[in-house]
């Protein structure tokens, strides 16, 4: 069954809180620290921050403590590292030549426990870096403007970004809409569900900057793509329950 991003503003805003994208330079992604085992389960890792550095990627986040990590392609190379006593790990590799598209996972012996996220890196890291996360607000972890991304599932659309400001609500509207206001959280961060019939191309306003959205467009099947999409970058893709989103990551406003 395809799972639906919720349609009604409210449910949405108290779905999505505490998304972020980053809106100047990029930091790590307040996260709680994870709690020692309990019990036999164990959670899958969560990706708080991706740096781009000389000698490549640099992608942290928490665990576990003293776990297994290892971020895997589809199929190929995958990148593995040990967290420490308080469950944090680090995780080097090359930047890739181009997309990269990664499953974070716990690693237990010969098991393994996938989590719920795709963390994405376009250009090998020089475009946006994203955790594409199913039903949810993509998560940017990169440079971005006010609108960090656009969700669809094909029926709604989930706006989410990050403000330099936590004092202000942040106006949002599509088309010729009405203004609604959302309240960003105590880091600037902020989401809104737009509701609007169609999935063709419309202008979404964040506060004094337009973003002109190029509509869904997913491919039949959802199947997974990458391509540039007026000022920024359409992404086409499979959450891992099987349903299919398409992501827009906007680099500028028009």
């Amino acid at each position: 069954m395809k799972r639906r991003i919720a349609s009604g503003a409210a449910v949405g805003l108290a779905l999505f809180l505490g998304l972020v994208s980053g809106c100047s330079e990029p930091a790590p992604v307040a996260t709680p620290t994870p709690s020692g085992p309990a019990s036999h389960w164990t959670a899958p890792p969560q990706i708080t921050g991706v740096s781009v550095t000389a000698e490549g990627l640099r992608v942290q986040g928490l665990a576990e403590p003293e776990g297994r990590v290892v971020l895997r392609r589809e199929s190929g190379t995958a990148y593995a590292a040990s967290s420490d006593a308080e469950g944090r790990f680090e995780i080097r590799m090359a930047a890739p030549a181009d997309d990269l598209m990664l499953i974070p996972e716990a690693q237990i012996g010969q098991d393994s426990v996938p989590a719920p996220e795709r963390l994405l890196i376009l250009r090998g890291g020089n475009g946006p870096i994203v955790l594409l996360r199913s039903g949810r607000a993509s998560l940017r972890l990169d440079a971005a403007p006010v609108l960090g991304a656009i969700d669809s599932d094909g029926r709604v659309l989930l706006a989410s970004g990050r403000t330099g400001s936590t004092s202000q609500n942040v106006p949002v509207s599509v088309g010729d809409g009405p203004v609604m206001r959302v309240t960003p959280d105590d880091d600037g961060r902020w989401s809104a569900v737009l509701n609007r019939a169609g999935g063709g191309e419309v202008t979404i306003r964040v506060r004094d900057a337009a973003f002109a959205y190029p509509g869904d467009s997913a491919p039949a099947g959802g199947a997974f793509s990458v391509q540039r999409a007026g000022w920024g970058w359409r992404v086409n893709w499979t959450s891992a329950a099987g349903a299919a989103q398409t992501t827009w990551l906007p680099v500028r406003p028009d």
